[in-house]
């Protein structure tokens, strides 16, 4: 596996899992689901010397969007989404969690099997519907970023605008469970996992 940059920041009101990703050797990474202090990830892009080549959000609900903006016009980096969250910051939800947030427009759209290249590392992205109808993930060797599809020991919720139990279920099952058993599962919120571990031990993931 090719030596890669990875951070954990926890941001925003409901303490979201920020990850800036990339190859250390070219330099390049991505930050995904900044959902607060924009300042404190742009010190820590300084701080590593990377370009950021885009900042990815695994789905359009507030906690993961908040900064966006604010990171965009720090540094340049465009904003990637699946295009059918892009009604999320729109639909209400913001009030509905009491969060007031500034929204930047995405400047491209993330599609199922689409891959980024930054260095010499390979990201698939995976479309994980049911939590929102444009959840993704972003899968790279020994790393899973699962936004708020899959957690440690749950699931995503599915009773928000846009969600399907059916959906999150199929999208788990067809497109994370069937990775490698000791791929690492970085989520939008709490502990991280194994595909292995939730394979045995997720309640919600029992036939």
């Amino acid at each position: 596996m090719e030596k890669v940059i990875f951070h954990h920041l926890k941001v925003g009101h409901l303490g979201t899992n920020c990850y800036v990703f990339g190859d250390a050797v070219s330099r390049e990474v991505i930050v995904i689901d900044p959902g607060g202090r924009a300042g404190e990830i742009r010190d820590l892009l300084d701080a590593e010397k990377v370009q950021v080549t885009a900042i990815v959000n695994t789905h359009g609900h507030f906690d993961h969007v908040g900064a966006n903006k604010r990171l965009h016009k720090m540094t340049g980096a465009p904003i990637w989404i699946h295009q059918a969250d892009t009604h999320l910051p729109k639909s209400g939800l913001v009030g509905f969690l009491g969060e007031i947030a500034k929204y930047e427009k995405a400047q491209s759209y993330l599609v199922d099997g689409q891959e980024i290249q930054l260095g010499a590392l390979n990201i698939k992205v995976l479309h994980t519907p049911g939590h929102t109808p444009g959840g993704i993930c972003l899968y790279c060797g020994n790393y899973l970023f699962s936004g708020d599809t899959l957690f440690r020991l749950s699931i995503g919720r599915t009773d928000l605008p846009g969600g399907s139990s059916t959906a999150l279920l199929s999208s788990i099952k067809e497109k994370l469970l069937i990775l490698p058993e000791a791929v690492q599962v970085f989520p939008g919120h709490g502990s991280f996992t194994t595909i292995g571990e939730e394979k045995r031990k997720n309640p919600y993931l029992r036939n």
